[in-house]
């Protein structure tokens, strides 16, 4: 090897081992946020929150900061529950988010742009943030709320994952209830 492909290999070193760390950064955030929704099921919830996402003291609200920005967390966090049978992501946002203007929160436009493809396809459930937050706060009474702390920094971004059952449906609870009813009338007729 000439002096000028050394030089050259150890100018490009520090960029190949970035791009690794980086790439390894990523998968260890991923694999510790796979383990953590494997422990969760019905009426648990994610938090996918911006940088200024507050601490919960509560017991049951579980914190991970997250090295990275949140659609990708948002992307990664959708491909873990999409493998899994027991669960489906409800998810909700701020109406808040769609009213930030750009000039005021530099970024917005983008971060819309890629949160957009990072929702897979499923549908956003847009409340106040204000209502999210007492939703949240009502869950974390009696279920786990997993929140990923990320390094995004833009008002009303964060996304709210409500887990709902993988395998059963609202109709087909219905169903149940109306024939447990039925049954109990009659039993008492």
């Amino acid at each position: 090897m000439n002096r000028y492909s050394f030089s050259a290999l150890l100018l490009l070193l520090p960029l190949f081992i970035g791009g690794c760390a980086s790439r390894n950064v990523e998968a260890q955030w991923r694999e510790r946020v796979d383990r953590e929704i494997r422990t969760l099921g019905y009426r648990n919830w994610i938090v996918i929150g911006e940088s200024a996402f507050p601490v919960h003291s509560r017991r049951g609200v579980r914190t991970l900061v997250v090295d990275d920005e949140i659609p990708n967390v948002l992307h990664g966090v959708l491909d873990s529950l999409e493998g899994l049978q027991n669960v489906t992501p409800r998810i909700h946002m701020a109406r808040e988010h769609r009213h930030v203007p750009n000039d005021l929160a530099p970024g917005m436009d983008q971060y819309r742009k890629q949160l957009e493809d990072a929702l897979h396809g499923h549908p956003v459930r847009e409340m106040q943030h204000r209502s999210l937050s007492f939703m949240l706060e009502d869950s974390s009474r009696s279920f786990v709320v997993l929140v990923l702390k990320t390094r995004t920094a833009l008002p009303y971004s964060s996304v709210f994952i409500e887990l709902d059952s993988g395998y059963w449906d609202a109709e087909a609870e219905k169903e149940v209830r109306r024939s447990v009813e039925a049954e109990l009338r009659n039993q008492s007729s």
